[in-house]
């Protein structure tokens, strides 16, 4: 499970980073428009094939449904304006949609599995926007964006913890307070 976190958080790195080194082409109004109806048109199709679902697979495919179309409206904005506050929205969409999507899956799961299963996706987010906000500004925002990782990943090594009783769950609330340095 460990292996397929860290994969999954840099893939989300990766594509973030190739992000920002793209840079957007412009479109026009026409175009601009045409895309826009699309999205919605696709939006409405997505979520027409979630009603043949039923409990929390149909939850999940109409967030899966709004996810894409979150992100698709955030990358459309980004190619007709090709400003980089647009760029940075792109990535926070991309960000939360990934987390909500994420977050709904984990309610297939139960007990300790399930709080393991959201604090790692929260990780994933709030690495995701940290990264994010890095590429916006990159002095005092790095500072912060490297906190709030170590404490993303601080509280899915608690949330870890939780399955042990006693002892061995002290010691393994000490590790990871030493390993991210906290008191």
């Amino acid at each position: 499970m460990k292996t397929s976190f860290n994969l999954k958080a840099s893939l989300v790195v990766a594509a973030l980073l190739s992000l920002s080194v793209a840079q957007a082409a412009t479109i026009s109004k026409a175009e601009y428009k045409a895309d826009k109806t699309r999205i919605s048109a696709d939006y409405k199709a997505d979520k027409a094939a979630c009603a043949a679902l039923t409990a929390n697979a149909k939850d999940i495919c109409v967030q899966e449904a709004k996810a894409k179309e979150k992100v698709a409206r955030a990358e459309l904005e980004y190619s007709y304006s090709g400003k980089a506050a647009d760029q940075t929205k792109v990535l926070m969409a991309k960000a939360q949609s990934a987390y909500a999507v994420a977050k709904e899956k984990c309610d297939d799961k139960a007990g300790n599995d399930k709080d393991v299963c959201v604090k790692e996706a929260k990780a994933v987010e709030t690495k995701a926007l940290a990264d994010a906000k890095m590429g916006k500004q990159i002095g005092e925002v790095k500072k912060e964006a490297t906190e709030d990782k170590r404490d993303a990943d601080y509280k899915v090594a608690v949330e870890k913890c939780d399955a042990l009783a006693g002892d061995a769950k002290t010691s393994c609330v000490a590790a990871a307070k030493a390993k991210f340095g906290k008191s």
